[in-house]
């Protein structure tokens, strides 16, 4: 079982690299493009969309505010990527908004941006492969029908291709995303040219009127209410543009100047691909809308396309292979959009790791150099997003961008604070020209990036982002505290400056014996080359009978250890040697006890269904015990061999130890020789 375990990890991961490959793992421009910047990119397959049904709510005349809103939005996403081709070269540790708010606000302020961070780029998993069955099911019905199962099987194959490495995924993504660029901007180029040419293009539901919705009056408040609205919905167009600050370290030398090339690549492309959009569906004159009962006009049965899906069908009209290939890439971007997240969220991770707000597990790089529980732990909670929400967009948009917005406000305003530091040491008036300009640049930013998060607080609270807030909060609570256990355990465990402990008087050795066999005269070997003080050995009388068969054959063979026998009127094993090693501490309090835990080794997996673990419950009670030291002597059974047989280099080949104690009598080991994790140790309890 091991074995076609390793083989299943090789045949998805490949073979794993050496620490010092690291190098050869990193990316260049052209590839790091549509791996940070394909959530950007692909955004404008569902943001254009967004605003469209948001100012649907007030009827069809709310249509006129479209290009105002698209206008916003570029404005926002222009400032944001100006602002961060600044982050990254002032921060190229990969840090990001994290490490910006850190460093320049505070702790609290950086645990703010990594808790909104890290909710936000599981949205960002859960709301690309919901939009791509969306968009992929306008011409496959069966993924519309059964959105949530595509939606899971994208995020398995996403999870087992950036567990193989992000050069591996890199390359993987690369011709789709650059396909989907060529895609699209060509439907914008030829739309636009069949206009100017006097083409009338009319989309499907051109005809239809937009009924406004019920609960939304026509007041002039509710109107600006509902436009502002529509503009945070546009403003998911931004998300993804964080990632490449906080991916600087995966970029190939000179690291920062590449992240921020990328990053104007970026910007420049999505504001074309954001504008195209929505100008062509005013042209064409799509309507849009929460739900068909608000499209007047629509036939029965009617089911919406997504936008893009209705600008292809109408700009390559005659042209069926034109539509394929924009539904067919639209869909693959937005399954591969949440690449970003699994490239941004577990660098984050490692980064909060190593500053002890996150389990050290997400700092260390698996096989293939890729921090590989950060990719399944963000895996894990896409998915419970995916099946939560139905893989309904419309119903996760609005948990989206609360916790981008908040990085980048308070990202921002930390590196306003970052070029009043430097100000304050800089003499050269040529060099405090340029700081001010980069102030005046980051505080824009902030003002801007500002006034939108109380923007999406205000207008989308109620509709769902109170979910973000709630669940942002909860992670902040949650790094609190794992960093309050790490200090608290460094705290108990640093090496004082003067070595005053008291060494033990004396070892006291037990060891455990269930049947005189050949792995229990093995730990008695062992034990008696310990040399400890006191040595000797124990048996648990549960039933009279075995004991005294042990009791008999210990004698026969004259052993040099002298056998104790303790009584169980109550057919326990566990707690008849706690009480003992407690009574042996109290009466000799700085004796230090080692009880020595005959094991065998077994090499099958159904083997270990065939022992009990009585012995593991044993292990994971003395491990609690004060001054008492627990080891473990394996006996390898015949079936263990082929486990020992060479591997490949970095192979794991670890195998599995079982213990047993048998119903009649006393312990026989049944744990592995490493300690119990701490449920075994809660169940032991």
């Amino acid at each position: 079982m091991p074995r076609l375990a390793t083989a299943a990890k090789r045949l998805v991961l490949g073979l794993p690299f050496r620490s010092d490959e690291l190098s050869g793992t990193l990316l260049r421009k052209r590839i790091a493009l549509p791996v940070f910047a394909s959530d950007a990119l692909s955004s404008v397959a569902y943001a254009p969309q967004e605003v469209l049904i948001t100012l649907s709510l007030a009827g069809l005349g709310a249509y006129v505010f479209s290009p105002w809103v698209g206008f916003a939005v570029v404005v926002v996403l222009t400032t944001v990527v100006v602002s961060y081709r600044q982050n990254v070269h002032a921060y190229p540790s990969g840090g990001g908004d994290y490490e910006i708010a850190t460093t320049n606000l505070g702790r609290y302020a950086g645990l703010t941006v990594g808790s909104a961070l890290l909710v936000d780029y599981t949205l960002t998993v859960a709301v690309s492969v919901s939009s791509a069955a969306d968009n992929l099911g306008a011409l496959i019905p069966f993924v519309g029908e059964h959105k949530v199962l595509f939606a899971v099987l994208a995020i398995g194959a996403l999870t087992a291709v950036n567990l193989r490495g992000v050069r591996e995924s890199g390359i993987a993504f690369a011709i789709p995303t650059y396909c989907f660029i060529v895609a699209l901007a060509g439907m914008i180029v030829v739309g636009v040219v069949r206009l100017l040419l006097g083409h009338d293009l009319v989309a499907p539901s051109a005809g239809f009127d937009v009924r406004a919705d019920a609960d939304h009056q026509l007041s002039s408040l509710a109107l600006m209410f509902i436009v502002l609205r529509s503009f945070t919905q546009g403003c998911a167009a931004l998300t993804g543009v964080e990632a490449i600050s906080n991916g600087v370290p995966a970029f190939r030398k000179p690291k920062s100047r590449n992240a921020a090339t990328t990053l104007a690549l970026l910007g420049l492309i999505a504001v074309v691909m954001f504008g195209g959009m929505l100008a062509l569906a005013r042209a064409t004159g799509v309507k849009m809308a929460e739900s068909t009962d608000q499209l007047v006009g629509a036939p029965p049965g009617y089911k919406q396309e997504t936008l893009i899906a209705q600008l292809a069908e109408t700009i390559f009209s005659g042209f069926p292979p034109g539509f394929w290939a924009v539904t067919i890439f639209t869909a693959l971007i937005l399954v591969l959009a949440a690449n970003t997240a699994f490239n941004g969220f577990p660098v984050l991770g490692s980064i909060l790791a190593q500053d002890r707000y996150l389990p050290r597990q997400l700092h260390t790089r698996g096989d293939r150099l890729a921090f590989s529980n950060g990719i399944l732990f963000l895996a894990f909670f896409a998915i419970v997003l995916v099946v939560g929400f139905s893989a309904e967009v419309t119903a996760l948009i609005p948990l989206y961008t609360v916790g981008v917005f908040v990085s980048f406000t308070l990202s921002q305003l930390g590196m306003v604070r970052h070029w009043n530091r430097l100000l304050g040491t800089e003499t050269e008036d040529e060099s405090r020209s340029r700081l001010r300009r980069s102030r005046l640049i980051s505080g824009f930013g902030a003002g801007m990036t500002g006034v939108v998060l109380v923007v999406v607080l205000v207008t989308k609270f109620l509709v769902g982002a109170w979910i973000a807030i709630v669940a942002g909060g909860l992670a902040f609570l949650l790094m609190l505290s794992i960093r309050r256990h790490y200090d608290r355990v460094a705290e108990e465990i640093a090496a004082p400056d003067v070595i005053d402990a008291v060494l033990p008087s004396r070892n006291h050795a037990i060891v455990l014996v269930s049947t005189v066999h050949k792995p229990t005269l093995r730990a008695v070997a062992y034990a008696r080359a310990t040399r400890p003080d006191v040595l000797e050995a124990v048996t648990v009388n549960v039933d009279d009978a075995d004991t005294r068969r042990v009791t008999s054959d210990w004698e026969r063979r004259n052993l040099p250890v002298p056998l104790k026998v303790l009584e169980s009127p109550y057919r326990e094993i566990t707690r008849p040697i706690l009480q003992y090693v407690k009574r042996i501490r109290t009466d000799n309090p700085r004796d230090v006890v080692t009880v020595f835990i005959p094991e065998y080794v077994l090499g099958h997996w159904w083997e270990q269904l065939l022992h009990n673990q009585s012995a593991l419950r044993l292990k994971g009670r003395l491990l609690f015990q004060k001054g008492v030291m627990v080891v473990s002597v394996p006996w390898q059974l015949e079936s263990s061999h082929r486990l020992a047989a060479p591997r490949p280099q970095g192979a794991p080949g670890l195998a599995r130890r079982g213990y047993e104690a048998p119903p009649g009598n006393g312990v026989r080991p049944g744990s592995t020789s490493a300690p119990p994790s701490g449920a075994e140790r809660a169940d032991a309890r």
